[in-house]
């Protein structure tokens, strides 16, 4: 099997992912799983795609994790994953991974600062004397 590649994003945080036929090790940025997402709740994010496909432990997963908090960070990586699983195998994981949401991204961010105001929408106390 060839090296795969694929592409995730969230918020400001963007995963590119390498795929190849492994032990299921998962390394970002040059550090374990474990170590960069200490969390367990962020470790099953990342991880929820290769468990639903059944794929735990076939695939070793290089990532370059730019930008972002450590949530979407997380979300940026289960996309990617996600997405590299269906360049492998469409036709046996895309409907699963589509039936719980893995293939949309989240376009949701922070919307912006406006000049003259405290914050995006927030206005300061109005006094009528």
């Amino acid at each position: 099997m060839e090296v795969i590649n694929a592409l995730g994003r969230r918020k400001t945080a963007i995963a590119r992912i390498y795929i190849s036929a492994g032990k299921g090790n998962i390394t970002i940025n040059g550090r374990e799983l474990e170590n960069y997402f200490p969390s367990d709740l962020l470790q099953y994010v990342v991880t929820q795609p290769l468990v639903l496909t059944e794929n735990v432990g076939k695939y070793d997963i290089k990532v370059n994790l730019i930008g972002g908090g450590t949530k979407g960070q997380a979300e940026a990586l289960r996309l990617a994953v996600a997405r590299g699983l269906c360049k492998i195998d469409a036709e046996a994981n895309r409907r699963v991974l589509k039936e719980h949401g893995l293939l949309t991204r989240d376009s949701r961010v922070v919307e912006r600062k406006k000049p003259g105001r405290p914050g995006a929408r927030k206005r300061f106390q109005f006094s009528k004397r």
